[in-house]
């Protein structure tokens, strides 16, 4: 099991909405991998090795007249997690379709059913890049299609195209937190057709795949677009999230660069999800 230490910060915010909204979506961008709501605002986790003292000094909404926010922050073990998704993990439905959950909520009548313990892994499904994913997923075909999950975080877009019938499909991460999560996450699942794997794309070098999913963030799709391209067979499709709507131009110059051609654009609270065509 990772030994990854996080720290946790405590955020009060007032006005509650659309503040802990706003909050959340810059905190990500800023390299916060976790949150969960509060009643006074939200808790956000970040992993210590990538912390530093000024991490908080572009999350603009904290300089904002609009809104009160005040915060506390330390160092949290892993071995509390649990517990605390346990307490705080809410089960979303995305388009009346998809539903995603944790062992202890009761189960819904959804044409899918995804059962994951998050722990600390990205991808429960709230984050708005995670949600546009999982549309993605559930608006193309996926029968019979070879796919990678890269940044695969909790498993949960990989759990969900083998539900649609995809195979086979690699699961990608370079965090082991990650890994071991999506491992588990697939297991319980019952999922025959995915191979989790530890790493970064160093990892694709002589694999290709029908589709690619690729949830990160901007300056490392932007590093490994090329990769992406190489790996992705004539006629593929390149799902990609993690950045702001206006982060568009520059990753669909990067793709265009790889002869990739810009097909469909969902957007939520100014993150986006953009589709590409080999």
């Amino acid at each position: 099991m990772s030994n990854n230490i996080y720290i946790g910060y405590e955020f009060t915010v007032t006005p509650l909405q659309p503040g802990v909204e706003i909050l959340i979506a810059e905190l990500g961008y800023a390299g916060f991998e976790s949150f969960v709501e509060t009643e006074t605002g939200v808790t956000a986790y970040i992993q210590k090795d990538e912390w530093h003292d000024t991490i908080l000094e572009d999350v603009q909404i904290l300089n904002s007249d609009e809104f009160k926010i005040d915060y506390t922050f330390n160092d949290i073990e892993q071995t509390n997690w649990n517990e605390e998704w346990e307490k705080n993990f809410n089960p979303i439905v995305v388009d009346d379709v998809c539903a995603v959950r944790a062992p202890f909520h009761d189960k819904f009548n959804t044409q899918y059913d995804i059962i994951i313990e998050p722990k600390m892994s990205f991808g429960t499904g709230h984050h708005e890049t995670t949600h546009m994913m999982i549309q993605h997923i559930l608006a193309n075909n996926f029968e019979g299609k070879s796919v990678l999950d890269m940044g695969c975080g909790t498993g949960v877009l990989a759990i969900l195209t083998e539900m649609k019938g995809a195979k086979p499909i690699d699961a990608v991460d370079y965090d082991n937190w990650c890994y071991l999560n999506s491992l588990e996450n697939v297991e319980r699942n019952n999922c025959e057709h995915i191979t989790v794997i530890e790493g970064d794309a160093s990892v694709l070098h002589g694999k290709t795949y029908d589709v690619i999913i690729a949830n990160i963030n901007r300056n490392i799709l932007l590093q490994d677009m090329a990769t992406y391209a190489a790996c992705l067979n004539k006629g593929g499709e390149l799902y990609l999230s993690g950045f702001y709507s206006e982060d568009i131009p520059v990753i669909q110059e990067a793709c265009e660069a790889q002869m990739l051609k810009f097909a469909e654009k969902l957007e939520r609270n100014n993150w986006v999800a953009l589709k590409f065509l080999n």
